[in-house]
């Protein structure tokens, strides 16, 4: 249920909130703190307050069973504990550790002073979830932090350590441990009889701000934020709080949650973070098996892969073995890990202190035998099967019997290198994306013999390493890339037809992705993607598209050749007639007349496609929910989270027209593209997904 501690530490009274496991704000807690500020504000022997979290955590944020239920929240609203601390004529110390997030930092802020511990996280994520802050963060924030601060932080929803915080203004310390110092705090404020600071009353900070900030930043958001309702409301609320008078500025900022609250984005979003959540749990591994502890790891190949792997493992505190039989390439790696951690800390996503401590938990080797102390063992070689095998016989024979072998393959049969080892049970594949220190998906591929344990351990891992793991079954591309290849041959088919690169990337980008699929070949390397179509064979019947080959032929490999689908100088990408006059020779060899087509078909062409296979992958069991899917191209591909990932877009669009789609796409590109058996099953039933 949640309740709020009450304790007197000689004058000063310590109100513990505790809601087990992160503290939320739910009702109970807030009615628990309402009474217990009353308590505190009524005994003349309380001189000052402490606000704390149980459990070395402040506070998460606002239940988000409440949020989500669309009901009209129970008093006390977090709006109104505000109101009753800032009119508290008693210092009140915030002893925040652990996180202070969203509806918990807002109501650090209505206290008059904030400690913080050392490893705290702070911010006012609740773009993630399409919404904005609801109780006075829009408002407060910037008074204490300034107004470019706020900006920066909450339409993005950017977290930040408490060193930034303290640079902020945000926080007025940083101690360990925090509750004795904010005890210090809270007596010295009482008996010194220091003046109460409000940060609803203070201007100081935002007194020069110019209303060419906010233009300026809504410029740079179009681009970056395209299509998402809630960052811009973001920044609406905080031109209000700088701009305007404190009252209307909350008006305001209630009324733009409300709207966020009622809009798709919303739901969508909360679709996501539910499905992240549920993707953890797999229904044949009992929740009560123990991982097994991955206390040392080791990677094999020193690659950009290998380099961004051992990168995580050092992050997250684990000490790693660097293996490379090439010196060139072991040293390229390590430098390339070097850079990494220093890009981490440049980001402020990595303590500056913390770039030497991780790079000392990586240790260069070249031979096997270093993998010997190892309880997990990551290949990250070349994408080649029988070289893959030789590397996991290898790492077999010199391994300890309990240590697990994992690839990192993003196509090829974990059943087919688990056999080249003594301990089928062992193998999985652990599928980190590219930059794998950066990106947050990683599929866990379960092979035939994998053990529960196993899967128990990678799972477990994943999360220690801070990335959002889904399990999947062991085929072609396993969820997402086996997907994937519908996605970028229709982009070709559609070029064939009559529309042009920047066509097709605009109608994708404009959808929300980051990138238009031609965009991404030429970033990737088209001679990448050449190589790898001419390791696969299509069904009779089916074909690729010449565009690709004849791109390569002449060069145009992307970025990195600076011609490729676009013109490049740097990175800017410019529409080339000479592509338009490969693509309509294409066109002519193929008897194919190009006509104009509709944006609309475009984005159905490109993403029902998608869809479709993604009902084969969860009909077969290679996904265990659709749920899973979305979480995968959400993380890993840039499907926009706002629209709920693929599998939930399309059956808020209505899976009837993927039928039709994909129907009609059978007819011209072969029977795979015809509808799955369980699209036509759940349009039919018009109550999304039925398995």
């Amino acid at each position: 249920m949640g309740e709020v501690l009450y304790r007197l530490e000689g004058h000063v009274a310590v109100l513990t909130l505790s809601n087990p496991p992160v503290n939320a704000l739910s009702h109970p807690v807030r009615a628990a703190l309402r009474s217990a500020l009353e308590r505190a504000a009524a005994d003349p022997a309380v001189r000052a307050l402490v606000l704390a979290g149980a459990g070395g955590t402040f506070v998460a944020g606002a239940d988000i069973k409440e949020i989500v239920s669309g009901a009209v929240l129970e008093s006390p609203i977090t709006r109104e504990l505000q109101a009753q601390l800032e009119a508290l004529h008693k210092p009140v110390v915030a002893a925040l550790e652990g996180v202070a997030l969203g509806g918990g930092l807002e109501l650090a802020l209505a206290c008059h002073w904030r400690i913080a511990g050392a490893h705290c996280q702070l911010g006012l994520p609740e773009v993630k979830l399409g919404l904005i802050p609801g109780a006075g963060g829009t408002l407060r924030f910037p008074r204490l932090a300034g107004a470019a601060a706020a900006l920066e932080l909450i339409p993005t929803g950017t977290l930040l350590g408490a060193e930034r915080a303290l640079t902020l203004g945000l926080v007025d310390a940083i101690a360990d441990p925090v509750l004795p110092a904010a005890l210090r705090h809270a007596a010295e404020a009482a008996a010194a009889g220091w003046p109460l600071r409000r940060a609803s009353e203070l201007t100081t900070r935002i007194a020069n701000t110019s209303p060419e900030l906010f233009a300026e930043f809504r410029r740079k958001l179009k681009l970056k934020m395209r299509g998402q309702l809630a960052p811009g409301r973001a920044v609406d609320a905080i031109e209000a709080a700088c701009l305007g008078e404190k009252e209307e500025a909350l008006r305001l900022e209630r009324q733009f949650f409300l709207e966020c609250r009622a809009s798709p984005q919303h739901r969508a979003l909360v679709h996501v973070f539910f499905a992240e959540r549920e993707a953890r749990r797999i229904p044949d591994v009992p929740a009560e098996l123990t991982a097994r502890p991955v206390r040392r790891a080791g990677v094999v190949g020193a690659g950009t892969m290998g380099s961004g792997i051992a990168t995580c493992f050092a992050r997250a505190g684990i000490p790693v073995v660097l293996l490379d039989a090439s010196a060139s390439a072991l040293a390229r790696g390590l430098e390339t890990l070097r850079r990494n951690l220093e890009s981490a800390a440049a980001r402020g996503t990595l303590a500056a202190g913390e770039v030497a401590s991780a790079l000392e938990r990586v240790r260069p080797a070249h031979g096997p035998e270093a993998l010997a102390e190892a309880d997990l063992i990551v290949e990250a070689v070349v994408e080649d099967l029988a070289v893959k095998r030789e590397v996991f016989a290898r790492a077999d024979a010199c391994a300890a019997p309990h240590a697990i072998l994992a690839s990192n393959t993003s196509t090829l049969d974990i059943d087919a290198l688990a056999a080249s080892t003594r301990r089928p049970q062992q193998v999985l594949g652990l599928h980190f994306f590219s930059p794998a220190h950066v990106m947050r998906l990683l599929e866990v591929v379960r092979g035939a013999q994998t053990a529960p344990a196993t899967l128990a351990t990678a799972m477990a891992l994943g999360r220690t390493l801070g990335k959002v793991t889904v399990l999947a079954g062991n085929c072609d591309g396993f969820i997402g890339n086996r997907m994937l290849g519908y996605y970028g041959r229709e982009a070709e088919y559609l070029l064939e037809e009559g529309a042009t690169p920047a066509q097709i990337d605009r109608v994708i980008e404009a959808f929300g992705f980051a990138m238009g699929p031609l965009a991404v070949r030429d970033l990737a390397g088209n001679d990448v993607g050449w190589a790898i179509r001419q390791q696969r064979r299509l069904p009779s019947g089916e074909r690729y598209s010449p565009i690709l080959e004849r791109l390569v032929q002449q060069g145009r490999l992307g970025q990195k050749s600076g011609r490729g689908f676009y013109r490049y100088e740097g990175r800017a990408r410019q529409e080339d007639p000479q592509v338009m006059e490969l693509i309509e020779s294409v066109s002519r060899e193929l008897g194919i007349a190009r006509r104009p087509i509709p944006d609309e078909e475009i984005l159905d062409r490109l993403l029902h496609p998608l869809v479709n296979e993604g009902a084969r992958v969860l009909e077969e069991g290679v996904a265990l929910r659709s749920g899973d899917i979305d979480v995968v191209y959400v993380n890993g591909y840039g499907f926009p989270a706002w629209r709920g990932g693929p599998m939930y877009w399309a059956a808020q669009q209505g899976l009837e027209r993927v039928v039709r789609t994909t129907e009609a796409l059978a007819r011209t590109h072969g029977a795979r593209w015809g509808p799955a058996p369980l699209l036509l099953r759940s349009a039919a039933g018009g109550k999304g997904w039925a398995l």
